[in-house]
């Protein structure tokens, strides 16, 4: 079975540059692909594709050594079986906030005996290869977004579910429910960041893997100093709409914008 790349450089120590991808193109795709990232999120929560569209998203991924991921639209295992038999390497699942939840999740990423999910690997097997069936176990991941105070309040519990590889940071969710006064990615308040200081810690005692949503590459080395293991920088939709207010500012002779936070 292809390895890996995401999963391989965690074992390394490494962390992850992870983009995000909320237009439903193949194109777009192919070219966030061919930028440099470790691996790309097709995003069918927030972003605006469906399975229909996420399946050449899929394809113009593997047109280069990216690892394709995709955040389903909620903690459903049908969606999230037909995302993995398309391909997909590792799924995100937004608002666990529960323990039994997040074993609801996990159990429909993994085959059986440490799942339920149902063994039909159509495409899979052609981009994983003709052993994915018997190998995907070890080298799909499963990661349950923290996006709640509840989960805040859950996370020890929460990562201590068998076979899940990773934890993601929602930090609009998050500092909603938090109470913050700045509502959305790159917040820095106290109340936040102790937030996060509590999910790395049980992340770290537990062996799994932390990640968090970015805007902002300075923002994002921070994550990685705390300890972030995979951080994902703004999206698609967001790089676009920053360049193209940055150049139109530039030609105008002002300052502008220069916003890449659609999340």
């Amino acid at each position: 079975m292809r390895p890996n790349k995401v999963k391989q450089i965690w074992k390394d120590g490494g962390s992850v540059v992870n983009g995000w991808l909320h237009i439903p193109s193949s194109w777009s795709a192919e070219v966030m692909a061919h930028c440099g990232f470790d691996s790309l999120v097709i995003d069918l929560q927030h972003g605006l594709m469906n399975f229909d569209s996420a399946v050449p998203m899929l394809q113009a991924i593997s047109t280069t050594d990216t690892v394709p991921m995709a955040r389903i639209p909620w903690n459903e295992p049908g969606i999230t079986g037909k995302l993995l038999d398309a391909g997909a390497y590792g799924i995100i699942c937004p608002m666990v906030n529960t323990q039994s939840e997040c074993e609801a999740f996990v159990g429909a990423v993994r085959y059986h005996p440490d799942g339920y999910r149902s063994r039909g690997p159509t495409r899979a097997s052609v981009y994983g290869g003709s052993d994915y069936a018997e190998k995907a176990n070890q080298e799909i991941i499963a990661m349950a977004m923290i996006e709640t105070k509840t989960a805040v309040d859950n996370v020890e519990a929460i990562v201590n579910v068998p076979n899940l590889d990773a934890i993601y940071v929602g930090p609009g969710d998050l500092s909603l429910t938090l109470g913050c006064e700045h509502v959305g990615i790159d917040v820095d308040e106290p109340i936040y960041h102790e937030a996060l200081d509590t999910v790395l810690a049980a992340c770290k005692k537990a062996g799994v893997a932390a990640g968090i949503h970015t805007g902002d590459p300075a923002y994002a080395n921070r994550m990685i100093e705390k300890g972030f293991q995979f951080v994902t920088l703004s999206s698609d939709t967001g790089m676009l709409r920053g360049k193209a207010r940055s150049m139109i500012a530039e030609l105008n002779g002002r300052s502008g914008e220069t916003e890449t936070s659609v999340y």
